[in-house]
């Protein structure tokens, strides 16, 4: 039988540069699909130690070392993957609202106020900064508005309140830079806070500074133009409570009644005694004014936070220059605790209360104490309504 004809010539080899091609094609594929699948929360980040689920919760986010916990404690690379991961889990959270209730942002009546109009744009607008926060955006700022007081008058409810404020970055802890920390300077002062996007303000509260004599001059010689806000509450209630919180953490201090007076029996009040001279309130603002004009301190009634949070809100939120995002919506009355919440806290679905250290129980103090301190802060008062133009109604 004849040879059949020669078999077909074996086929080539692909080209090395080819191959190199494609496989670099894959790898970028791959690596593709690992960003997108970490972008979902999906991965894990880098390998380190566990992040205490009790660790300063989202006082950590402005990065602040030993006053903001948490991961100042990790190294750096540890550090960027934790806060990376809590921007995508607000960020997931966001979006989650926005889709469970479209248009939700948007404030009641939409009127001709400042506060029509305003809110639809509130939770894209903080889904975009919270993106671009992640993305390592923005730059840490010296803040441009601080609320300086007053201890047990509101400051606490005053930030949470805040923060829920896409335009609004804030340290959680109280950084007391301008009374026990300003020997460290203002650049480490400045590495405490958040990232700010432009047009984001950086805040901080410190209620101490309100009567630290050296603080009104440091501040100023930071920023003239720094905003201040003061929160501030009837002075007899306020000693009260500034009196619960120091029993809950020493229960065998002297008695309210005994601490208040020099001598009990001519009635001679001691001012010295720092639950009684914080609320001396006229006396510190004196100190105040030497630096900085009364228009650019707002003074914020603890009361009415209490009674119509949404009102007060709306007054902090146009001294500081924002839409009017934050309105009555935002807030539900517990009856428990006896002041509002947040119907939805800064990064969270649920609601949200301050801790079990706020809204404690006042003991009962001899009602002519009381009256005795109102009689002593009566002119007190009468000069702190006339030096604000504001009648607080605590006589």
């Amino acid at each position: 039988m004849a040879v059949s004809a020669a078999a077909a010539p074996a086929a080539e080899p692909l080209p090395r540069s080819i191959f190199k091609k494609f496989l670099v094609m894959l790898c970028s594929l791959l690596m593709s699909l690992y960003v997108f699948y970490c972008l979902a929360d999906r991965c894990q980040t880098l390998p380190g130690p566990i992040i205490a689920a009790g660790a300063a919760s989202e006082e950590d986010e402005g990065g602040g070392g030993e006053f903001l916990g948490g991961s100042a404690e990790l190294p750096p690379w540890q550090a960027a993957a934790a806060r990376r991961k809590r921007l995508l889990q607000r960020l997931k959270q966001r979006r989650r609202r926005q889709e469970a209730a479209p248009g939700a942002e948007e404030p009641a009546g939409g009127g001709g106020s400042r506060a029509g109009g305003s809110g639809g744009g509130g939770g894209a607008a903080g889904t975009a900064g919270t993106l671009a926060l992640l993305l390592g955006e923005g730059s840490k700022r010296l803040p441009q508005a601080i609320i300086i007081g007053v201890k047990k008058g509101g400051t606490r409810a005053l930030l949470e309140f805040l923060r829920v404020h896409p335009d609004v970055r804030a340290v959680g802890a109280e950084p007391h830079f301008f009374d026990r920390n300003y020997e460290r300077g203002l650049a480490w002062y400045r590495d405490l806070m958040p990232r700010t996007l432009e047009g984001q303000i950086t805040m901080e509260k410190t209620p101490s500074y309100f009567v630290t004599k050296e603080a009104p001059a440091r501040i100023s010689s930071m920023s003239k133009g720094t905003k201040l806000i003061v929160v501030v509450r009837d002075p007899v209630t306020r000693a009260i409570s500034d009196y619960t919180q120091t029993l809950s953490k020493k229960p065998d201090i002297p008695t309210f009644e005994s601490l208040t007076f020099k001598n009990r029996t001519t009635g001679l009040i001691d001012t010295s005694w720092s639950a009684i001279q914080i609320g001396i309130y006229a006396k510190h603002l004196e100190n105040w004014l030497l630096y900085f004009p009364i228009g650019q301190i707002l003074f914020v009634s603890g009361e009415r936070m209490i009674s119509d949070p949404a009102g007060e809100l709306g007054r902090v939120q146009d001294f500081l220059g924002l839409k009017r995002i934050i309105t009555d919506k935002h807030f539900y009355f517990n009856k428990t605790k006896g002041f509002p919440c947040l119907k939805k806290a800064e990064g969270s679905s649920k609601p949200h209360c301050l801790g079990k250290t706020k809204g404690r129980t006042h003991p009962d103090i001899d009602q002519e104490v009381v009256q005795r301190l109102r009689d002593f802060y009566r002119p007190f008062n009468m000069k702190f309504y006339q030096m604000t133009g504001q009648d607080f109604g605590w006589d």
